[in-house]
Order: structure tokens, then sequence, then C-alpha cells
């Protein structure tokens, strides 16, 4: 199973955001930490903002706060979210032709491999993945 960019720059938001607390990060500082581009954090954050994990500021001191406690943001709900597909075999997708004939059992498999996936986020909240902000190099925490 592999997560999409989407997936794993939401991620990093969220833990970034978890790190500062009620403290404003911008999109900006986020590009700098991350080395993402402007353009795909500005989707990740309205997506995390729309869903209600983050509270956007908007304007020039605009930025991105955690709008809930880490502990009550769900890393499965995140990625049921942000994640579109979880099918691991192209038979199973959308007008793609089987080349086997009669019964199959590998989508079953598959479904049931990404529950199985889905299960271990499900148990797993930010606040358990939270690491200080001294970790993030790029943030200036010298600003009000």
């Amino acid at each position: 199973m592999h997560l999409t960019k989407f997936s794993d720059y939401a991620l990093r938001v969220l833990m970034l955001a978890a790190a500062h607390e009620d403290q404003r990060v911008t999109i900006e500082e986020t590009a700098a930490t991350f080395g993402i581009s402007h353009g795909h954090l500005k989707k990740v954050v309205m997506a995390m903002t729309r869903a209600g994990y983050l509270h956007g500021i908007k304007g020039r001191n605009g930025g991105y706060t955690l709008a809930c406690n880490p502990k009550e943001i769900n890393l499965g709900e995140v990625l049921r979210i942000t994640e579109t597909d979880f099918t691991m075999f192209e038979c199973v997708q959308d007008g793609q032709p089987c080349p086997i004939l009669g019964p199959c059992c590998l989508p079953s498999v598959g479904r049931k491999a990404a529950m199985a996936f889905l299960n271990v986020f499900d148990q797993v909240s930010l606040a358990d993945v939270a690491i200080p902000s001294s970790a993030f190099s790029f943030i200036n925490t010298s600003r009000g």
C-alpha cells in the first residue's frame, strides 16, 4: 500500500500544526520546512480546514492552526479523507477487464489488506505521533 503525496503532506501539515499548538503556521514556513510547493500545500491546508482539523486564517498575516485537540484527530479518518482509492488490484477498478476467468479471491484479499492497513491508523491519533516544534528546523519561532 502506498499513500499519495496528498496524504503524506496532510499528515505532515497536521504534525507541524500540533507542534506549534495555538501558534499560527504559514504556508511559506511549511513549504520551507518540508520542501513542498506552495500550490500543493494550499490544497492540503484547504482540505484539512474543510474537514475541521485546521483553522485557516486569511490575509497578510494568514496561516493555519489546529482546530481541535490532537487527541481528537484520528489518522485513519484523515486518510479516508485524503485517499481516493484503496483498491489494490487493477481488475477491481472501474472499466478494467480481468484476464482471469471464473471466481478469483484476490479482490477480497486486497480489501482485507486495505482494511487492516486502515485499522492500524484508526488506532493512532495526531497526539500519538506529535513531535516537538524544535524538530522542525525552518519555522521562525521568534515571531509573535
